[in-house]
């Protein structure tokens, strides 16, 4: 894993906890290849859409409505980061 992506699973990690009010967790508490759903995160489908919300207005990245491969970009906290890191618009 490199520095920059080190970096941006934490920045996700973070915005995960921010962006759906998680209170009761901490970025070191997030398994970086942790499921976001089920038994990993335990999040629903109204998570993933305030999530998919939050990652678009924060990296520019866009994820195409209801299309079968946003499950694997969803999948974990490392596969976010890749897919974010691979299509973000704004470099930062």
């Amino acid at each position: 894993m490199t520095d920059s992506n080190a970096a941006l699973i934490a920045e996700v990690k973070e915005l995960i906890i921010s962006a759906l009010e998680l209170e009761d967790i901490t970025p070191a508490e997030i398994e970086d290849n942790a499921s976001l759903f089920d038994e990993g995160l335990g999040l629903d489908s109204i998570d993933a859409l305030e999530l998919g919300v939050a990652i678009q207005k924060k990296y520019k990245v866009e994820f195409q409505s209801g299309a079968e491969e946003n499950q694997v970009h969803f999948a974990s906290i490392s596969s976010l980061a890749d897919y974010i890191a691979a299509n973000r618009k704004d470099k930062a």
